[in-house]
């Protein structure tokens, strides 16, 4: 069973699209049990780090995956919700994540050059830096959708791929059974689904 978390942040609808895509039945919940019964698990998120954050908080849902995590659970942030599995965020602030993967989250803005735009928004080729299972059925030069003005860094651990916006910049992270997409990838075509496919099988 893969469970796709609704703490009301994240496109639920195009996830949920995407799995039926490549025959795979996603359940949307925010039932702790469900969760914590779930073979899988994908955490969404949109928006801001401190809103998303709190709502997780408050919802109990963090203890939940930090548990599943433990357990061995494999779990799939995507954009947000890629950067809510680190140590912290510096967006408009300095709040904490989950601390599931060690690293941080900074502006794009101090890296990249003053004339490319923010946030960076379009599609953009994945450059692998280690081997993941996630990436079995897809090639370093593919290419997917990005729309962030945030990235995770300090994260050498669990880098897997980045992507270039006249800079290097973090696409996707693996620690364990932990995985994070700073793209979309239900937004990223047959790619996309290839990675969502691959995921299925971890």
């Amino acid at each position: 069973m893969l469970v796709i978390i609704d703490y009301g942040v994240g496109n639920l609808f195009s996830l949920k699209s995407s799995f039926a895509a490549i025959n795979v039945e996603a359940i949307v919940s925010s039932n702790k049990d469900v969760i914590l019964n779930a073979d899988r698990i994908i955490l969404p998120g949109v928006g801001a780090f401190e809103d998303a954050s709190r709502k997780l908080r408050e919802s109990g849902l963090d203890v939940v995956l930090k548990e599943c995590a433990k357990k061995g659970t494999p779990i799939m942030g995507i954009c947000l919700g890629m950067q809510m599995l680190f140590d912290r965020s510096y967006e408009n602030g300095c709040f904490e994540g989950l601390g599931l993967i060690k690293g941080e989250v900074r502006p794009i803005k101090d890296v990249i050059p003053k004339d490319f735009k923010i946030p960076q928004i379009g599609w953009n080729a994945l450059d692998f830096k280690n081997e993941s299972p996630i990436f079995k059925y897809i090639k370093g030069g593919d290419y997917v959708y990005f729309v962030h003005s945030f990235y995770a860094t300090n994260c050498d651990e669990s880098l897997i791929a980045t992507t270039n916006y006249g800079a290097p910049l973090t696409a996707a992270v693996q620690s364990k059974n932990v995985y994070g997409c700073q793209f979309h990838p239900e937004k990223s075509g047959d790619v996309g689904l290839r990675i969502l496919k691959a995921f299925c099988e971890v």
